[in-house]
């Protein structure tokens, strides 16, 4: 899926936050969005996930105004985690529900995205009781169970351990080649920019121009 963002302005009270004449965010590829904090990095992907509605403008999604169809094709990530207060599995196997996978399927799915995070030995745990980078393992499960085209992500990896940022680097990477999926991740670790993102987004005082040379 690829966003077309044009003529984006976005006000807090009178304070022009965003101010985007024209960005691509290509079908397929990983772009990260990178800037100094207050930048409108978090305030941007909230408008790319719908959850702003707030704004001038118009976006795109393959041509597309956004609609019940393209919701069900996309997911965020936040940097703060929010997991219902049930076991690890149901967390995970909730956006299958909604979608009305069958059962038997939803079991395949879950029990393959626990194994390949190394969360297998969590299912049945309940996900307010996980550490930091635990839970961040099963909200990143929970967005990757039902292979979304379009995967935003808000520092996933902010503050957890190192095994799990290599892990869900490894799975982010994974889902972008196998399913064509299109990613953008907010980071402020331009390391990890280097080594998951295709193209860079520089934004500052709510403008946005591409990293060139940035490797």
């Amino acid at each position: 899926m690829d966003v077309q963002i044009s003529n984006l302005k976005k006000y807090y009270n009178d304070k022009l936050v965003l101010d985007i004449d024209n960005l691509k965010i290509k079908k397929g590829i990983i772009t990260g969005i990178v800037g100094p904090n207050g930048a409108g990095k978090s305030t941007l992907l909230n408008i790319i996930a719908g959850m702003d509605s707030d704004f001038e403008g118009t976006i795109l999604y393959d041509g597309k105004s956004i609609n019940k169809k393209i919701y069900k094709e996309m997911t965020i990530v936040f940097q703060k985690i929010s997991l219902f207060r049930r076991s690890v599995y149901e967390n995970i196997e909730y956006p299958l529900k909604i979608r009305g996978v069958s059962k038997w399927e939803r079991r395949l799915k879950v029990e393959n995205i626990l194994k390949i995070l190394d969360i297998f030995d969590l299912k049945d745990k309940k996900a307010h009781l996980l550490s930091g980078g635990e839970s961040q393992k099963v909200s990143l499960g929970r967005a990757l169970v039902f292979n979304p085209k379009l995967l935003l992500l808000d520092e996933p990896t902010s503050n957890i351990d190192v095994n799990s940022t290599i892990v869900m680097e490894r799975e982010i990477v994974n889902h972008n080649k196998i399913n064509n999926a299109t990613v953008v991740i907010i980071t402020h670790d331009f390391k990890q920019a280097k080594r998951l993102c295709d193209e860079i987004v520089w934004i500052e005082r709510g403008k946005v121009g591409k990293v060139d040379g940035f490797f």
